[in-house]
């Protein structure tokens, strides 16, 4: 687009445009600052629990999610083993999954590993355009965008979606901004559609189906 084409678009579309460019930004920005490591080293799972998270989630794609909540896994808990299905929160490790057989539905052929260590930074680029919506429900799109700025690059939020650092936190600072914004969007209009949304998320968040930990 020329500058002249620019200038001639209306002031709502320009608006419009430049907050689509801000918010995309801050997203593309999220994601990158969150892949030193990659870059640094390589693609690897950082530290035990992420890859104990990491050895569940490909017995759970390779197996299915029946054989995942039976299995009993004597590695773990040595020598006395653990019940995975009764003992962990499947969220993290069903939605990396279900990315991953979507991924391969589609032939982009990836492994699961791979899947699991760009994950989190994956979801801190969603957890900017969602802040971006909620803040501008209480406030307004200016106040959006700099949140979703500022969530972007605020490091305690980073030293736990860095690429590899595969923990339920990854998603689940995701998970509990979109749940505020469903509820937010449900006592401002009243809408049942936005209250259903808003209970089911809520449910499935804090039984630790989408990666919620008390």
């Amino acid at each position: 687009m020329t500058k002249m084409g620019f200038l001639r678009l209306s002031y709502e579309k320009q608006d419009t445009l430049l907050k689509l460019l801000i918010l995309s930004m801050a997203g593309i920005l999220s994601f990158s600052t969150r892949l030193f490591s990659v870059l640094r080293f390589e693609s690897v799972i950082h530290e035990f629990d992420p890859y104990f998270n990491y050895r569940t989630t490909r017995f759970l794609a390779e197996e299915g999610f029946y054989q995942f909540h039976n299995w009993f896994d004597d590695r773990a808990w040595y020598p006395l083993g653990r019940i995975i299905g009764g003992t962990i929160y499947p969220g993290l490790m069903v939605t990396s999954a279900v990315l991953y057989h979507v991924l391969h539905f589609f032939h982009i052929t990836i492994d699961i590993r791979n899947v699991c260590v760009f994950l989190a930074p994956l979801f801190s680029s969603f957890t900017a355009i969602v802040t971006y919506h909620l803040t501008k429900e209480l406030k307004d799109a200016g106040a959006g965008l700099l949140a979703a700025a500022m969530i972007a690059v605020v490091p305690g939020y980073i030293s736990r979606s860095v690429a590899g650092s595969y923990d339920n936190e990854g998603i689940a600072i995701f998970c509990m901004l979109l749940t505020y914004y469903m509820w937010i969007k449900a006592v401002k209009t009243g809408s049942v559609y936005w209250s259903s949304m808003c209970s089911a998320h809520l449910v499935m968040t804090d039984t630790g189906l989408l990666g919620y930990t008390r």
